[in-house]
């Protein structure tokens, strides 16, 4: 394990310090976000989204029956069709093959299923040679690398270095030029389409009411490599089934829009059973491959990666990836849906440094076109590795003995404000930490503990609502008790302002999502229960939140918890359904009017990814900045992380989340505002400390303390 981590944080390393890496796949994500959105125009994508996951969902419950009827039907057409169980009968059986038909040359289209299964190795063993023909599976063939996108295979490479292997390859100086290099490509794969005995694809679609497959292409390429070679062998993972044309028809209007912002893609080609060629007929093998698709359809927390459809988008919106790569942030398959396939086709150590690597940003989720929750099922994988290997001795006695103990936990946390002084030298910021913490603030300035924490003061804040519409119970969660006291005196500012009575149920304690993002869920079960005790022991209207991933912990996090767990099931429900972010709960159940403001700032906002992307809020911000007075501005990017994370810019992997940082600072600097408002203790953490650091001038704020201002002021 200490030696997968070394080498794992090397190659991180390495790519960090690869900036052109960072500005290929920052240009290729900046463009497909605005190529995606012109693609989806005049659709719907939410319906269209869960139309293929029900689609998918079907398949799955009659994956036997379908993967039968699919055989008949291929068989009935002149195919002859295999079932892998393992990539290892896969290999043998296309081995074989080559073998026994005595082939020299087989040309491929572009399959992941081929480099899962590491099918190019067993053709050589065989004693035949496999040529890529996809432009980008030849260019990473030339250079002895595997792919670093599922649909984008060479996206890493910039021209210069294609220029460098074509002149290698043919032997004379190659231009850097797209359109001269790809033509240095047709030249010398054209002949190999003619040369060779057989031809390998995967396939994107397989019908079973036709027994035929889809493939979709860009380049033609696959259309020769199944066509021209009297043996055609398509190699199709098992979840490629989908039921009829028309279902097959509502992939493809996704497909291409998701994958690469296309309409349409230039080749969709229809393959159904052996047809004659000019020595006889054609050979079509299909081999449907298993390796380890059945245990994952068997897994009641993981069974809804299976409706991934392969497009790639959950790479293209990473911010992971965006900084470290497909070679870091993937082992065959990449990006979010890869830390699963890797986990259940590779099996899990090969998944364990990608788990962790995740931030949960949920921007995978949000595009996802066939609506699998995908960090929600890496945070079960969390949970695996952490049985199987431990959370780690020091995380295990923070969660375990301390943050269960709600009194330990605080005192500590009263203690550690006491201890800091010299560091902090009477401000509330630390900007500079002694000895091995130096890195902690080396790129980020940090807050530091309030001397008295909200739940020590709320008592003092005067709150005068005669009769209030509602009363409401405050979760504080860790950062706004301890390091941002006042954030919560300006939450009671302002419902007060608005006719709410606040309450600070003193009983609660941590949310939980620190340990169960470690792989504890044991003890973010223990917190849930602790915090469901205490914020419905008064019965309040809503529980009120300031930070996202407390609401998401408890509006989804302990439903999921203590769903079986009959005497508190219940009381988890009713708790999700009356927790509310502050700023849904002035914009939707209360009368802004109050306020209304002039004041003369320029303001940009950032989205917290689980505000917007876990709990649905990020007009409502918006709509009471400019209510307050204030002229917003977007920046760009306002939805990508800023990639605090919580232990993920501290221990896990600080230096990604410095990177990612760094892109979001660019963003508010380059938006001309004068504030950066947020909706998340965590994010203003990391954006505050980021802009402190360098000495900006813009300042960074939560929402609700905007709005006091603008209650002080009127």
């Amino acid at each position: 394990m200490k030696t997968r981590t070394k080498q794992y944080k090397q190659r991180v390393d390495q790519a960090l310090a690869t900036p052109k890496l960072q500005q290929a796949l920052h240009q290729f994500g900046d463009a497909y976000l605005l190529a995606r959105e012109k693609a989806f125009e005049g659709f719907d994508f939410e319906q269209l989204r869960a139309d293929v996951a029900q689609m998918k969902d079907r398949v799955l419950v009659d994956r036997q029956q379908l993967q039968e009827q699919f055989i008949a039907n291929a068989e009935a057409a002149g195919a002859r069709v295999f079932l892998a169980k393992t990539a290892e009968d896969a290999n043998r059986y296309i081995a074989d093959l080559v073998r026994e038909r005595g082939v020299r040359l087989v040309v491929k289209s572009k399959s992941m299923a081929s480099e899962e299964i590491h099918l190019n190795r067993a053709i050589e063993k065989a004693g035949a040679k496999a040529l890529e023909t996809d432009l980008g599976e030849w260019i990473i063939q030339l250079a002895g690398q595997r792919p670093s996108h599922m649909v984008m295979p060479a996206i890493h490479m910039f021209k210069e270095e294609v220029a460098e292997l074509f002149s290698k390859q043919t032997g004379r100086e190659e231009p850097a030029e797209i359109e001269h290099l790809v033509q240095v490509a047709r030249e010398q794969l054209r002949q190999g389409y003619l040369d060779a005995d057989m031809g390998i694809s995967g396939a994107n679609l397989a019908i079973a009411e036709t027994g035929g497959i889809a493939l979709v292409t860009n380049e033609g390429n696959a259309r020769l490599a199944t066509t021209l070679p009297k043996i055609h062998v398509a190699l199709v993972g098992i979840e490629k089934l989908v039921p009829t044309l028309e279902d097959a028809a509502r992939v493809l209007q996704v497909l291409p829009r998701n994958a690469t912002g296309q309409q349409l893609t230039s080749y969709v080609s229809w393959i159904r059973g052996a047809v004659p060629c000019d020595d006889g007929e054609k050979e079509l093998h299909i081999v449907l491959l298993d390796n380890g698709r059945g245990a994952l359809a068997e897994s009641d927390k993981c069974r809804d990666a299976l409706r991934c459809i392969k497009c790639g988008a959950c790479a293209n919106v990473c911010p992971v990836y965006q900084s470290v790569g497909g070679h870091v942030f993937g082992h065959i398959y990449i990006g979010a849906i890869g830390i699963i396939l890797t986990a259940f086709y590779h099996g899990l150590d090969n998944a364990a440094e990608l788990v962790r690597a995740c931030i949960g940003c949920r921007a995978c989720v949000s595009v996802c076109p066939s609506q699998i929750d995908l960090e929600d099922i890496i945070l079960h994988l969390r949970e695996a590795i952490g049985d199987e290997e431990g959370v780690g001795a020091a995380k295990s006695l923070v969660f375990r003995k301390v943050l269960r103990n709600r009194a330990l936990f605080h005192t500590l946390l009263r203690t550690a404000a006491r201890l800091q002084k010299p560091v902090t030298r009477g401000e509330r910021i630390i900007r500079h930490l002694p000895l091995f913490f130096n890195s902690l603030t080396e790129w980020r300035s940090l807050p530091a503990i309030a001397d008295k924490p909200l739940r020590d003061s709320f008592a003092d804040i005067p709150q005068r609502v005669e009769k209030p519409k509602y009363t409401v119970a405050f979760f504080a969660g860790c950062l706004n008790d301890f390091v941002y006291p006042e954030m919560g005196e300006s939450l009671v500012k302002v419902l007060n302002r608005l006719g709410v009575r606040v309450t600070f149920p003193k009983q609660q304690n941590c949310c939980g999502v620190p340990a169960l993002y470690s792989g504890d869920r044991e003890t973010a079960t223990e917190l849930a229960r602790q915090n469901i005790e205490a914020l419905l022991a008064d019965s309040p209207d809503f529980i009120v939140t300031t930070c996202p991933t407390c609401t998401m912990a408890l509006q989804r996090d302990f439903v999921d918890q203590l769903k079986d767990n009959p005497a508190w099931a219940a009381r988890a429900e009713d708790l999700a359904a009356k927790t509310i972010d502050v700023a849904r709960l002035i914009h939707q159940y209360l009368d802004a009017k109050e306020l209304l403001g002039e004041a003369a700032e320029k303001v940009t906002y950032h989205d917290s990814c689980h505000l917007k992307r876990g709990a649905g809020v990020w007009r409502e911000p918006r709509a009471l900045l400019e209510q307050s007075g204030r002229e917003l501005v977007e920046m760009a990017h306002a939805d990508r992380c800023c990639g605090f994370g919580g232990s993920y810019s501290f221990s896990s992997h600080p230096e990604i989340a410095r990177t990612i940082l760094d892109d979001k600072l660019r963003d508010i600097e380059q938006s001309g505002a004068t504030c950066v408002a947020m909706d998340c203790p965590g994010c203003l953490l990391q954006i505050a400390g980021g802009l402190d650091n360098r000495r900006s001038k813009v300042r960074a704020r939560h929402t609700i303390e905007l709005l006091a201002e603008s209650v002080a002021k009127g």
